[in-house]
């Protein structure tokens, strides 16, 4: 069955190759970017099938414009993926203020305005999905990206929220956790705050952690892609790559250890009962 999906960020990474990994299977694509001239060459190869939008994913009122523009034009939205975001690298300490509040606008916020612009469309329907690109450093961390970290779980949050809210409308949510790929988000799509030299020693030792096998192959993310999208019921939660699972599995067992360590503290903080 024919699906209406509309993605952010489309212009490359995960947007681009799941975009036309929709296309090329027959779905029709509402493919927002900043800079829609990246998108010419799909627009000439599958014609009708897409509909490219130019979009800053922080305008709200451009966002909510954009998915009445792609309800209007192809009759339905079956599909939201946000992915449109990037990294931020620096310190808690090396971080300004301006990168700080242009990270969260974005990763936060930019995929905020699409949810509740795609939200009224999909509750009159009675049916939609809802996907966001999140990471796996929204559910564990790593330095020298502290801002990413907080983004990525602010979007979690939002959206497990979200899935609670929604799920007798029809609606269905999945956050899609990737570990790292080889796409751009590290290179010219990244924002570095200026270093300073005493943190020097923490992104050596950072550099030395990711190996090869942290890093995947964005190719093999399309077919992952399309099997969540045509999962009747789709999970809430999703890695994409190897390295997510047993990562989360050895953090959370050791925070685990940690908050039973301490139980007779936290107990003893209630205090007695009281009677309301």
């Amino acid at each position: 069955m024919t699906k209406t999906i509309f993605i952010t960020g489309a212009s490359k990474g995960f947007g681009r190759l799941w975009a036309e990994a929709f296309l090329k299977r027959g779905d029709r694509v509402v493919a927002t970017a900043r800079n829609t001239d990246a998108l010419s060459d799909l627009v000439d190869k599958y014609g009708d099938a897409i509909l490219p939008i130019q979009l800053n994913v922080n305008d709200r009122e451009k966002g909510f414009a954009a998915i009445q523009q792609a309800k209007a034009h192809f009759g339905t939205l079956d599909v939201v993926i946000n992915n449109a975001g990037y990294g931020l690298f620096g310190t808690i300490e090396e971080t300004s203020e301006q990168e700080a509040r242009d990270q969260i606008e974005t990763n936060v916020f930019g995929t905020l305005w699409i949810t509740q612009a795609a939200l009224p469309v999909m509750r009159e329907q009675g049916f939609g999905h809802i996907i966001q690109v999140t990471s796996v450093l929204g559910l564990v961390t790593l330095p020298n990206l502290g801002l990413y970290n907080a983004s990525k779980f602010a979007v979690e949050a939002i959206s497990e929220t979200l899935a609670s809210e929604v799920s007798d409308f029809g609606i269905k949510v999945t956050l899609v956790e990737p570990n790292g790929f080889s796409t751009d988000w590290g290179g010219p799509s990244a924002v570095h705050s200026k270093a300073l030299p005493q943190y020097d020693a923490v992104r050596a030792k950072l550099a030395e952690g990711l190996t090869e096998d942290f890093v995947g192959d964005p190719e093999a993310t399309s077919e992952a892609i399309l099997k969540v999208v045509d999962e009747e019921n789709p999970p809430l939660r999703i890695f994409f790559g190897k390295v997510g699972l047993p990562w989360v599995n050895q953090v959370y067992t050791d925070r685990l250890a940690t908050w039973e360590a301490w139980r007779e503290v936290s107990e003893a903080a209630h205090g007695g009962a009281k009677v309301l």
